[in-house]
């Protein structure tokens, strides 16, 4: 089958950042599904790991990347219940596996859903990876419950990315919370709008920009940008006993202390524990997105894709990433094979 991956971690303008190549199909075995891939989406997850996977020396094997997408299910192994050959599927895979940057994959089926069938293969991919984080997020971090929130403030910080895109539309139609996000531009002001954001703030001088908006605080954070930048704006703007999540690891020590005279708690969410570690929940993933894939077919929330690609290649791989890298990127960059 064709693949394309990465040897070394160079920079996405380096002509080997990406190469394709040629590898055998995989074979399902007890829950694996064999997925004909027809459409990926790129996450920072994915230029993260290609900018540090291979700093050091080349890798003896191609690695394939990828943790969003759509297709249709072409075999399955021995010990598979909940799907069958020929089912349309969605999923965010394992980042322990390799990727969906080619024509096969194996993914499990207890983090496998099935498509909804109101979206094309291209909508569908958009939405695996971000809608995991931002329902993990509300619902198992911060312990929000559905139909919560009236007269509560949550603030998104990173408002009109992949992950901050579907969090507002799960907020606005699943809870009576008054979303507040941010957005530095027109166009992601306007996009996070669209999502269904109560208020935009500018992520510059936030404790300013909230104040200005009439909100010294608020009962949540989640934080979908960059916890350093921001670690002292939220221990600000945070309520006493309030909750703050955040996906973006530090690069530098933070002092948790600000958090403590307010006895506010801080939570991690990264949507990959539960298939990294194994958990005895790891199923919790399948009724996810079969719950996101129900709220599209309602008509209760819509993708989150914003531009599409065409071609598995070295070259539209490396314009995608380059255009994640930027910062620039809105909503979702979705790649039809």
């Amino acid at each position: 089958m064709k693949a394309v991956g990465i040897k070394k971690s160079y920079p996405i303008d380096h002509k080997n950042s990406f190469i394709e190549f040629q590898t055998d199909e995989p074979k399902p075995e007890d829950l694996d599904l064999l997925v004909r891939i027809k459409s990926v989406s790129v996450n920072p997850v994915d230029y993260k790991i290609r900018q540090n996977a291979a700093i050091e020396k080349e890798l003896n094997q191609p690695k394939i990347l990828g943790w969003d997408a759509s297709g249709i299910v072409e075999r399955v192994g021995n010990k598979v219940t909940k799907f069958q050959q020929g089912d349309e599927v969605f999923y965010a895979g394992e980042i322990d596996r390799p990727g969906c940057n080619a024509e096969f994959q194996l993914v499990n089926e207890n983090i496998t859903a099935h498509k909804p069938k109101n979206v094309s293969f291209e909508e569908a991919a958009a939405l695996p990876l971000t809608s995991l984080t931002a329902w993990e997020c509300i619902f198992e971090r911060l312990k929000i419950e559905e139909n919560s929130g009236e007269n509560q403030d949550i603030l998104i910080i990173g408002g009109a990315g992949g992950v901050g895109s579907i969090t507002i539309q799960l907020l606005k139609k699943l809870t009576k919370f008054n979303v507040i996000a941010t957005a530095s531009r027109n166009e992601t002001a306007n996009w996070c709008k669209n999502m269904g954001a109560d208020v935009i703030v500018n992520h510059k001088n936030l404790v300013e920009q909230m104040k200005a908006k009439g909100h010294e605080e608020v009962d949540y954070i989640l934080n979908f940008a960059d916890t350093d930048m921001h670690w002292n704006a939220m221990a600000e703007l945070i309520k006493p006993q309030g909750n703050i999540c955040a996906i973006v690891e530090t690069k530098n020590p933070v002092d948790i202390n600000k958090l403590k005279n307010k006895s506010a708690a801080f939570h991690w969410e990264f949507m990959f524990t539960r298939t990294k570690f194994k958990t005895s929940d790891m199923a919790r993933q399948h009724q996810i997105l079969q719950k996101i894939s129900k709220l599209l077919e309602e008509g209760t929330i819509t993708t989150t894709l914003h531009k599409t690609f065409s071609k598995l290649s070295p070259e539209t791989f490396k314009e995608v990433h380059s255009l994640q890298e930027s910062g620039k990127s809105i909503g979702k960059n979705v790649i039809s094979f």
